[in-house]
């Protein structure tokens, strides 16, 4: 991680929006200030309701904000751009396109040359696991290769910075310790700039060089909990023996749990 390079700036973010039920205002988040840094992935938690995905949302470019500042490189976000990618939790693969013509799609859509795009795809196809199904469409994969399928797009189309909204909820047990293995390994292998949203605790500190702890709406960050642990010994069968992970997990869960204590007595 170079920390000398930022390439996602959010500087005094606030965010209210009108109950869809009363029309009241709703105050969702309030002075958000943080930095990733090239090559960093930062996870973000809280309690639900904090705000967590209405930052990704914005960030994305498909929320308007009008107080403070978000920008990527220097250039201020006003709505979507091929410098973000974005991992939802729902599986946003075209049903009708084949895995390869999936996670190539944006290519196509930029008009490289198809010797390009072939070779650009079977890099990412085997990056992620999915050797053997490039010509599969989404209704025969499981739900963990949709979503290897959905994170190869992204990184296929190459931006400045992913955001990844819980990717992996709406999966099994098993297939989630995997999913994040494979995350793992990926952002080892690429180096990429990622903000990676969760209501998992052991996730957030499983995968993170750095977890952003959110207290209750309004959303604020409340603490920055770092994780020092390299890449290449986050497998899970050794974690929970790892001190520095069971003293990162506990820290944030102490974190979230204070902050769900305050929303529960309001």
């Amino acid at each position: 991680m170079n920390a000398m390079t930022a390439k996602l700036v959010v500087e005094g973010l606030c965010h209210h929006y009108p109950d869809e039920y009363t029309g009241e205002s709703v105050h969702a988040l309030e002075d958000i200030n943080l930095e990733l840094y090239e090559g960093e992935l930062v996870s973000v938690v809280g309690p639900s309701g904090c705000g967590k995905s209405t930052l990704l949302n914005i960030l994305a470019g498909l929320l308007p904000y009008k107080v403070g500042k978000a920008s990527v490189d220097g250039k201020v976000i006003e709505g979507p751009g091929p410098d973000r990618g974005v991992v939802f939790q729902e599986h946003a693969i075209l049903p009708w396109r084949t895995v390869s013509r999936n996670i190539g799609h944006g290519l196509e859509i930029r008009g490289l040359p198809k010797e390009e795009i072939s070779r650009r795809v079977q890099e990412y196809v085997d990056l992620v696991g999915l050797s053997g199904f490039e010509d599969k469409y989404p209704h025969e994969l499981s739900g963990g290769m949709k979503q290897r399928c959905a994170v190869a797009r992204t990184l296929c189309a190459d931006p400045i910075v992913m955001l990844m909204d819980e990717p992996f909820a709406a999966v099994d047990a098993q297939t989630r310790i995997t999913l994040q293995e494979e995350l793992n390994r990926i952002a080892l292998a690429t180096k990429k700039t990622i903000l990676f949203i969760t209501h998992s605790v052991d996730e957030a500190a499983f995968l993170a060089d750095r977890c952003l702890v959110f207290s209750a709406r309004p959303g604020r960050l409340k603490q920055i909990v770092t994780v020092d642990i390299p890449r290449e010994k986050r497998i899970w069968e050794n974690m929970n023996a790892d001190a520095e992970f069971i003293r990162c997990r506990d820290e944030i869960l102490r974190l979230v749990r204070e902050e769900v204590s305050v929303a529960i007595e309001e």
